[in-house]
């Protein structure tokens, strides 16, 4: 099994621990929910079970995907195909931008990418990062870091969301040590 199924598995199992409900009652309850939009079934999930924003967001992903096409059916895209699919069209110009991120990133040391469907997961043991398209004309970087100083570049996002904090970077020139010292506190504290 490659690291993204492994990841994801793990996960499964600890929703299954945390609720108190199999992953097929689980995904009984989403299918056969009268709401229809991703979103509306993540915050039904974390509102009636109390699930974290991100079990509720995998769990929902995985009840909508056919039974055939279930995580341990697909085949899982490599971070190669997904960020090709990512920045294509209005998009591409974004592509040096996050082949620079990822370049200086991969400086640091060893991580596992976890490919979404929009953007990718940076892991240690735990994520780290967040790199993706947040405009036709920004990339955007979240981070899951402790005690930086939030400034008009790094902004603090709300609690309850995917990341403690956000950079976008329109130029690749704006991929400096600033950044890189961003992201290194939040690739040390994932360790």
């Amino acid at each position: 099994m490659s690291s993204p199924d492994a990841a994801l598995a793990t996960q499964l199992a600890n929703i299954e621990k945390r609720t108190g409900k199999a992953i097929a009652e689980l995904k009984r309850i989403v299918r056969e929910s009268p709401l229809t939009k991703h979103g509306e079934l993540r915050a039904m999930l974390q509102q009636e079970l109390g699930m974290g924003y991100g079990d509720a967001n995998t769990l929902v992903h995985v009840a909508l995907k056919p039974d055939d096409q279930s995580a341990a059916g697909a085949a899982p895209a490599s971070p190669d195909d997904v960020v090709g699919a990512i920045y294509t069209g209005a998009k591409a110009a974004l592509r040096p931008i996050h082949d620079e991120i990822m370049a200086r990133i991969h400086e640091l040391g060893d991580f596992e990418i976890a490919p979404k469907k929009t953007y990718l997961s940076l892991r240690r043991k735990k994520q780290f990062a967040m790199v993706g398209p947040a405009t036709k004309t920004m990339v955007e970087v979240g981070l899951n870091a402790k005690g930086l100083p939030a400034s008009e570049r790094l902004v603090e996002v709300p609690a309850g969301g995917m990341c403690n904090y956000k950079v976008r970077i329109g130029d690749v020139r704006e991929v400096d040590a600033e950044l890189v010292g961003w992201v290194r506190a939040a690739y040390e504290g994932a360790g």
